[in-house]
């Protein structure tokens, strides 16, 4: 018998990093995301084969249930220890899943190119999940790390309102839909960044007034998903820049790549790679590629607004 999972990947708009300490972050769940299919096997192990969005194999392994349930892993970043931590972390969550069967055979697919940033592990820890019936939040949080905003779009098909409040996920669905979002676009800086180094580089900057930053992301992060017009709306996205940017201690991303971009240039999620939103009142495609960015991808492309989206 063969089950599929599915979760959407995901863009974080406002809150970056400072959503680890408790400040609201808006994000947006994509059309791109992650399938996970399971039929059952022998030989008491998995044959795991990752598909990426062109049909070629990104990775593919054996992982025996006595290594998932012992957590035994090599001592690099490999997939596969990446892999086997994750597992060994649900298997914790619901040993059934390993103590009452023979054998599995999973293929995951991705429907975006895997370097892009869009959650490549957040959909697969969803999809996880979901096949073992365990909260993926505390699955993320044992196994990953990270705030949790992008299980929450994984979850979810429209954009949200994440916190953490005393210690737990809390998620909002909200509405944005506005009339300029013609204007919106987002940019692959052909790189993708490292969350982990960048998480660790904000902890180890943070200052001490985190009640006050907070509440000003907050305001900004309210002004940025209630903007009632372009010109708010990119107001709001400057000014969060700007903010995040005297955190940081790290330039922004238009002063650095872009300096005669006309419009404004927005850096999503971890701070120095992935995607970037660019605003403008002219379809600004012709500029990026031009600076050797070739994946500009229109806001109705690229995000998921209901339920009612194909996936």
């Amino acid at each position: 018998m063969k089950k599929t999972f599915y979760s959407n990947g995901k863009l974080l708009v406002t809150g970056e990093y400072l959503v680890l300490d408790g400040a609201q972050a808006f994000a947006l769940p994509t059309k791109q995301g992650q399938n996970l299919c399971v039929e059952t096997s022998k030989n008491h192990e998995i044959v795991w084969t990752s598909y990426d969005f062109d049909g070629q194999i990104w990775f593919q392994d054996t992982l025996s249930f006595s290594d998932i349930t012992n957590g035994t892993r090599d001592q690099t970043e490999s997939v596969k220890s990446t892999l086997t931590t994750i597992l060994h972390e649900a298997y914790k969550l619901n040993p059934e899943f390993i103590l009452n069967a023979n054998g599995y055979n999973v293929t995951t697919e991705l429907s975006f190119p895997k370097n892009w940033g869009l959650g490549t592990s957040s959909t697969l820890i969803n999809n996880i999940a979901q096949w073992l019936q365990i909260d993926a939040f505390t699955l993320l949080k044992n196994s990953f790390g990270g705030s949790g905003y992008d299980i929450a779009c994984a979850q979810n098909d429209t954009p949200i309102l994440f916190q953490i409040k005393d210690g737990n996920p809390t998620v909002k669905q909200v509405e944005f839909n506005p009339e300029f979002k013609k204007n919106i676009y987002f940019v692959y800086l052909n790189k993708k960044q490292n969350s982990k180094t960048a998480i660790e580089a904000y902890q180890k900057n943070k200052k001490n007034n985190l009640a006050e930053t907070i509440a000003l992301n907050d305001q900004l992060t309210t002004a940025v998903y209630n903007a009632p017009t372009l010109l708010a709306f990119k107001y709001a996205l400057t000014q969060h820049e700007a903010h995040l940017s005297s955190i940081l201690e790290t330039t922004i991303v238009k002063d650095t790549l872009f300096p005669d971009f006309d419009g404004v240039v927005k850096s999503l999620g971890a701070w120095g790679g992935d995607f970037i939103m660019a605003v403008s009142e002219h379809n600004p495609t012709a500029y990026f590629k031009s600076k050797g960015y070739e994946t500009v991808i229109p806001y109705e492309e690229m995000i998921l607004h209901s339920g009612n989206d194909l996936k």
